[in-house]
């Protein structure tokens, strides 16, 4: 049984079948619901998972879904995106970036114009804001004191986030290297020609 509160609400979320808004309202109301301490782990697990997260291969193939361009705000909403897919999506997409070609959620986007992506897009911008309004609602405290707080967690034990990304350096836009590397979602998402 799942202990970790990030991965048993994003598991209970799942199971709602929810997008968008009414996503955010459910997972918001489930973290109302938590003590500080479910708060602080969800948001302390979901810093944790960011920053293991933030490598050179899987934004190549965030890259590579959104069509050769990824900013720094795109990735981080990609991978929130990951995260909201659930724990074996995410840690076999940490490990294998190229695992997520077979994911029903990415098989839909490929070959659908990325112009017509609503609800389905993958990115989650709003997953790192939910704990910390949670947290203000049943603290009474400011959103900020939430930092705080994991960062006390993180010195108890939990790993911190670093803004550093891990592996070796490498461009999606590099066909051949992309190919090697990632040879599903390359030929899944083709660049646009130039």
């Amino acid at each position: 049984m799942e202990t970790d509160p990030l991965w048993t609400l994003i598991a209970g979320c799942r199971r709602q079948g929810l997008t968008g808004d009414q996503r955010d309202a459910w997972l918001r109301a489930a973290l109302t619901r938590q003590s500080l301490d479910g708060i602080i782990g969800f948001q302390a697990g979901l810093e944790q998972r960011m920053a293991e997260s933030r490598t050179w291969s899987l934004w190549a193939a965030a890259d590579r879904v959104f069509g050769g361009w990824c900013s720094d705000d795109t990735f981080c909403w990609f991978r929130h995106w990951l995260v909201g897919l659930g724990r074996p999506v995410f840690e076999a997409a940490v490990r294998d970036p190229d695992s997520l070609a077979y994911v029903p959620e990415v098989l839909r986007l490929s070959g659908l114009p990325r112009e017509t992506w609503r609800d389905d897009r993958p990115a989650w911008e709003s997953l790192d804001r939910l704990a910390p309004e949670a947290y203000e609602r049943v603290a009474a405290l400011p959103a900020d004191a939430l930092d705080a707080a994991v960062r006390a967690k993180r010195i108890s034990g939990a790993a911190g986030g670093t803004a550093t990304l891990h592996g070796p350096r490498w461009s999606a836009l590099d066909e051949p290297e992309a190919a090697r590397r990632l040879p599903r979602l390359s030929e899944m998402f083709p660049l646009p020609a130039a």
